[in-house]
């Protein structure tokens, strides 16, 4: 992130170009937008692996870690808005003697 124009270039590609939807761009840019710095700063990104929603939160999570770094004060409006922090759900581990993280192998009376 840098001062400048305000665009935002993921994967060396536009935002809008990047991911399809209109409610995941708005996700990525609500930091931004309560912090009113949408016009005053530059974002490259890089994202790899999870879909297009687990990659827009990661990137909200980011930018508003950056913007912090950038300006102390705004971690009230931060902190208030819930953008510093992290989702903590992770994906459950295959149990040993299972199909899955939950589901067993078919049963066989015979």
């Amino acid at each position: 992130m840098r001062l400048g124009t305000g665009t935002i270039t993921v994967d060396q590609k536009p935002l809008d170009a990047r991911f399809p939807t209109a409610a995941i761009r708005k996700r990525i840019i609500e930091p931004l937008e309560l912090t009113e710095a949408l016009d005053k700063v530059d974002i490259f990104a890089t994202t790899s692996g999870g879909g297009f929603a687990g990659q827009a939160g990661a990137m909200r999570l980011g930018i508003a870690r950056a913007l912090l770094r950038f300006d102390p004060e705004l971690r009230s409006q931060l902190k208030k808005a819930g953008f510093l922090t992290r989702d903590a759900r992770i994906k459950e581990r295959k149990k040993y003697g299972l199909a899955g993280a939950r589901k067993k192998f078919q049963f066989s009376k015979r």
